[in-house]
């Protein structure tokens, strides 16, 4: 599948299931067990869809973070049990940690809680040139809290500002945050995984009998099943209030997991391409120093060079590469001793020097002469004629 197919499809795909304008948005218009165009058959098919949406996903994040003019935010928003980390663990497994961060919301620390609501988000968002993943969010807030109006009393509002008017103004504060961050470059895609009760239920029971999958399950996770109603109620109002044509939702179908992957991929992909993005093209003058670089590095000299030497008292050639300073002779003519490399040689005292070996060995003509970095060059005990008695190796 080439890439401008793959493209077509994604878009397609992810029309389907976005909002960008909440005034007649309703929850239940979508089905959680959909499967757009595709049939359980295509199972297969859809993960080689996937597997070359995340090699493009790579592709397009390179060129992001190469570019470093655009920031993207993922926002995941979804009832337990959903698939939150199966679509960050599947769907991003290409990205390059070093431009992509995933934050996990839990419930707000003490230091949160001294802040407004939208705080300790804003401090985890992406730079530009980043991919950043939210696991929950802000929405927390008109969400969990609203649900829980209990939790206002623990956020130190003044008791002025706790009125029916609250939520209404949280959305308000979400709206303005997120046209700022796309006025700034930072653009925000929402993502709610719809997930059925009865899938929900299934899932639980799976956590429950799978012992692998013990550490997942937490009783409260069933108390706040009761709470089904009203969390539905919540998402369709946050939804309804904040869905925008520049940070729109999507409300992905997440009855089939390997589904809810392909439509999320296809969202992000989509999302990516839509921001032109390509690899920065260098000025002139970056131009001429990328050239000097280069002619810098090809006038260095090869490490590994081929020494042709003229054989001593026969004819035809010793031929030795040298490899770090170390000689490797291809003539039996030669010996060696471990940690140093000797190859005799008749009056190539020349040859050595215009190498530029530093006179290792061959001081004078038929000395033995080492090209070993390690090793140490023979010293001749004559120091008037040069003709002395050598320290041949044994």
């Amino acid at each position: 599948m080439n890439d401008q197919k793959l493209l077509k499809l994604s878009q397609k795909l992810a029309s389907e299931y976005r909002v960008t304008d909440g005034k007649k948005f309703r929850l239940k218009d979508f089905d959680s067990g959909d499967l757009g165009p595709l049939k359980d058959k295509d199972k297969d098919s859809a993960a080689e869809w996937l597997q070359r949406g995340t090699e493009l996903m790579s592709e397009l994040q390179d060129m992001l973070y190469a570019q470093d003019r655009w920031g993207v935010l993922i926002v995941i928003q979804a009832m337990d049990a959903a698939g939150k980390d199966s679509v960050i663990k599947h769907v991003m497994s290409g990205i390059n940690p070093q431009g992509c961060q995933v934050t996990s919301f839990k419930q707000p620390s003490t230091e949160e809680l001294d802040h407004d609501f939208l705080w300790r988000c804003q401090k985890n968002l992406p730079p530009r040139g980043h991919i950043g993943i939210f696991n929950r969010s802000y929405y927390e807030e008109v969400l969990v809290v609203r649900v829980h109006p209990e939790i206002i009393g623990h956020q130190k509002l003044p008791e002025n500002l706790v009125g029916k008017d609250i939520w209404k103004n949280r959305y308000k504060g979400i709206r303005h945050m997120e046209n700022y961050l796309n006025d700034q470059g930072i653009i925000v895609r929402k993502f709610f995984l719809n997930v059925s009760r009865e899938e929900q239920k299934k899932r639980f029971l799976a956590r429950l009998d799978e012992p692998e999958k013990n550490w997942k399950f937490s009783a409260a996770d069933v108390k706040e099943r009761q709470h089904w109603n009203e969390y539905m109620a919540a998402y369709e109002d946050a939804i309804s209030e904040t869905a925008t044509k520049e940070s729109p939702w999507y409300i992905v179908p997440a009855d089939h997991k390997w589904y809810t992957r392909l439509v999320v991929a296809s969202a992000v992909i989509e999302s990516l391409f839509s921001l032109k993005l390509a690899y920065p093209k260098v000025d002139r003058s970056t131009l001429a120093d990328l050239q000097a670089a280069r002619a810098t590095l090809m006038s260095e000299k090869d490490s590994t060079l081929v020494l042709m030497i003229a054989g001593g008292g026969s004819p035809g050639l010793h031929v030795a590469k040298i490899r770090n300073f170390r000689i490797r002779p291809l003539q039996r003519d030669s010996r060696s001793r471990v940690g140093r490399t000797y190859v005799r040689s008749h009056h190539q005292h020349r040859l050595v020097r215009d190498l530029r070996l530093r006179g290792r060995g061959c001081g004078h003509c038929s000395r033995a002469f080492v090209l070993d970095d390690s090793a140490q060059t023979d010293r001749s005990t004559d120091s008037g004629t040069g003709r002395g008695e050598r320290n041949r190796p044994r």
